[in-house]
């Protein structure tokens, strides 16, 4: 390790950006603060990332999630297509 690092150049802010996503303060209530974050604590997944989902959900911009059956309905398409 150094003794003396030079951070003449270095910037502020996250190392990662993240694209497609914008940094807001928001006032949420604190009872469904209190809520997601406690569902947080049981799924493992972070809280803000729930109420992104939630969010998400409301507005109709969730993409389903690609099941067996979906998967074996597009087979049988593109099959009977090619026929």
């Amino acid at each position: 390790m150094k003794k003396e690092y030079d951070f003449s150049k270095g910037k502020r802010g996250a190392v990662i950006p993240q694209v497609g996503k914008t940094r807001i303060t928001i006032y949420l209530d604190d009872a469904i603060l209190k809520r997601f974050k406690a569902k947080s604590e049981r799924t493992g997944k972070g809280y803000q990332t729930l109420i992104n989902d939630v969010l998400n959900s409301y507005l109709g911009l969730m993409e389903k999630p690609l099941t067996a059956e979906i998967v074996r309905k597009i087979v049988r398409e593109e099959l009977s297509s090619a026929s």
